[in-house]
């Protein structure tokens, strides 16, 4: 019998987990050395964000400090780009680049980015695929009598897969529009630019990790569902 949660078909899991542990790594160790770093400015994460909206004639956007280390994002529904305190208060090159990134997607959801829309239309589904996928394909894989519940499991991961998909253009976009924005306005040098970019590449690492991941355990997923047949 093979059982769907400790079967040979893990083994497909595996490229996918060095992955996101090297990615987490990655991400951790590149903040800390460029949060060391402080920029010529001497602006903090919270001045750089109302600058930036305010450059784009963004003015309902609130910029607010929240508890946490690398909690920083853009809540669409109050319109406010939250700040961990450690980027807020900040002046590092790293907590700049993290800043911009943010109001990149607060500039998305202003002008209706259509990558940002899609991606709010499948959080609904996404998050109702992520609870329920597993175990609905589980009841179906262990009972005969409910073997069209796999299929159904299948679907509902889909959907968890599709938002994961859809995460990565919308924050290569939104770290784009950042590295653009503190280059236009100087308020990173070149050299400080490259270092900051260096901080949101590790970090867009760690979402290519979870489609990684996701897309392996739906190719698992039908594997198991085929030898089922």
């Amino acid at each position: 019998m093979i059982y769907p949660f400790f079967d040979p078909t893990f083994i497909l899991l595996i490229p996918a987990m060095i992955i996101a542990f090297w990615a987490q790594n990655k991400v951790k160790s590149t903040y800390a050395k460029y949060s060391r770093v402080r920029s010529a400015s001497g602006m903090t994460g919270a001045e750089v964000a109302k600058r930036i909206l305010s450059l784009q004639g963004i003015n309902d956007i609130e910029v607010e400090p929240v508890k946490g280390e690398l909690t920083d994002h853009y809540d669409p529904r109050t319109r406010k780009v939250r700040l961990s305190e450690g980027i807020y208060n900040s002046s590092s090159v790293a907590a700049l680049g993290i800043a911009a990134h943010e109001v990149g997607h607060a500039a998305q959801h202003s002008e209706g980015y259509t990558a940002l829309k899609l991606r709010h239309a499948l959080l609904r589904p996404a998050n109702l695929g992520s609870t329920l996928a597993m175990p609905i394909f589980l009841i179906g894989f262990i009972f005969s009598s409910f073997k069209p519940l796999m299929d159904v499991g299948i679907i509902l991961f889909m959907a968890a897969l599709a938002f994961q998909l859809i995460t990565l253009p919308v924050e290569f976009n939104a770290s784009s529009r950042a590295m653009a924005n503190l280059r236009s306005t100087g308020i990173l040098v070149d050299s400080e630019a490259d270092q900051a970019q260096k901080v949101l590449n590790a970090a867009a690492w760690t979402y290519v990790a979870a489609a990684t991941m996701m897309l392996s355990h739906l190719i698992r997923l039908l594997i198991l569902r085929g030898a089922r047949d």
